[in-house]
């Protein structure tokens, strides 16, 4: 039974016993319930079992470090999903520094406009923050509508939370252009405030959740002077994912006693290289947000120093992990794909070349149907703007080298590409011969499964 029936088969089968019903009158009616229940089971049963990407981690969630200062909470607010968690809210220790990045869309939504604007306030002295998300919509092109459903769900958080409103930061993930029915919101409020809990970032990673197949989670520890520092990430993303950044919500958070700005210049150095640098299908989103938070409440001293790089190789660590989870969970991925290229003229030139392939549906498609059509890899560098010389080009699948001066090697075989291509996890290498400049991208392949999840993504 397709994605479709098991929809159409449950609507007429509603039908049929409200006419059942009508026909037989009260005396009958426990008998046609009856046999209600068994016919729903049995459509229940055809109902296709929600499918998880084949590259999500074997283990599932990891068990993640418990981040003194941050309390997490879930609740079902029905903004579109039923019976499951689709808002979560963050408490935040007093004396907590933030930082952020955001998508540069022009579209961009009310809670990112907001978000950027609270960063940019003087923070009061021992305020702490909260993050408020839901799932479902993402309250984006909604005018001003949008706007006062911004302010009424930070305000309600602010005020249950006895914090100033600019300390409560807002996320909503889902369908453009919507208005967001924020009262839904707000009537959890309460609930998401009773239960908050230290213990519970898996339950907010699932919150979250669109399109993804899996909750996404990483952490890392260093040892500070003093003291362990520990950091914790969750995200969500599987498609419209595109630099600037994607159609991402990252939450990370760490104890360690760090300023504001140390915080913010660490996280934006790291942005480009991690969340920029992935893409499922280049189309960027309204709605990206990034938040980093540090409570300030590890044993360890401020950091600095030697620990200071320490702490950043971890923290980007961090990022780099959530990041690939994303395009591990890209809508209908069967493959995750490296595409690095070296020997560029420029910077700027080798991120045209890796994204143009990264991009390219036709190289996509290949690798969904295990095809090493090196000669997709050929057209999308000729496309991408980027300065290239047909003889200095050399192309690999891995350690397996398919082209070089302005052919295929002589020596490759289809069936040893066909055969790497059979694999989970792909590198496409491409060096320009021009210069030093480099780049790395990740991506999917482009499955009929990602046609489906868009085809039906607001029915």
């Amino acid at each position: 039974m397709g994605k479709t029936d098991w929809k159409a088969e449950a609507k007429d089968l509603k039908k049929k016993v409200r006419k059942l019903k009508e026909r037989l009158g009260e005396a009958a009616a426990s008998v046609v319930d009856d046999v209600t229940e068994a016919a729903e089971m049995v459509v229940a049963a055809a109902k296709p079992a929600k499918l998880v990407s084949p590259l999500a981690p074997k283990d599932g969630f990891p068990t993640l470090p418990l981040i003194k200062g941050v309390e997490f909470a879930a609740a079902e607010a029905g903004i579109k999903y039923k019976n499951r968690k689709d808002g979560m809210l963050i408490r935040l220790a007093p004396g907590t520094s933030m930082a952020g990045a955001f998508t540069r869309s022009t579209t961009r939504s009310g809670c990112v406009r907001d978000c950027q604007a609270k960063l940019e306030q003087k923070v009061p002295d021992g305020a702490g923050a909260a993050i408020i998300v839901n799932s479902g919509n993402s309250n984006a092109f909604t005018g001003k509508i949008g706007d006062e459903a911004v302010a009424a769900v930070t305000g309600g958080v602010a005020q249950a939370l006895n914090m100033p409103a600019s300390r409560v930061f807002s996320s909503s993930t889902g369908v453009i252009g919507e208005p967001l029915p924020h009262g839904k919101i707000t009537d959890v409020i309460p609930t998401l405030v009773a239960n908050l809990s230290e213990d519970a970032i898996e339950m907010a990673a699932h919150a979250m959740m669109t399109t993804d197949t899996f909750p996404k989670g990483a952490s890392a520890t260093i040892e500070g002077e003093g003291g362990p520092i520990h950091i914790a990430g969750i995200a969500k993303g599987s498609g419209m994912i595109a630099p600037d950044m994607a159609t991402m919500l990252v939450y990370i958070f760490t104890d360690a006693k760090i300023s504001p700005t140390m915080l913010q210049r660490m996280l934006s150095r790291n942005v480009d290289a991690t969340f920029n640098s992935i893409t499922v299908d280049s189309d960027t989103s309204t709605s990206d947000t990034l938040l980093l938070a540090a409570t300030g409440q590890s044993p360890a001293a401020e950091v600095k120093g030697a620990v200071s790089k320490a702490f950043e190789k971890a923290l980007a660590a961090v990022m780099q992990d959530l990041a690939l989870q994303v395009i591990r969970d890209g809508e209908g991925a069967t493959k995750l794909v490296e595409v690095r290229v070296t020997g560029a003229a420029s910077d700027a030139d080798a991120a045209k070349a890796a994204f143009a392939i990264a991009n390219s549906p036709l190289v996509k498609t290949a690798i969904a149907g295990q095809d090493p059509n090196w000669g997709r890899i050929v057209a999308a560098i000729g496309k991408s703007g980027a300065i290239a010389e047909r003889d200095l080009l050399t192309i690999h699948f891995g350690s397996i080298l398919v082209a070089k001066d302005g052919w295929r090697n002589p020596a490759y075989q289809e069936e040893e590409g066909a055969a790497y291509f059979r694999q989970e996890e792909l590198l496409i290498r491409v060096d320009m011969g021009l210069g030093k400049a480099k780049r790395s991208v990740w991506t999917c392949d482009l499955t009929n499964r990602y046609i489906e999840i868009n085809a039906d993504y607001r029915s």
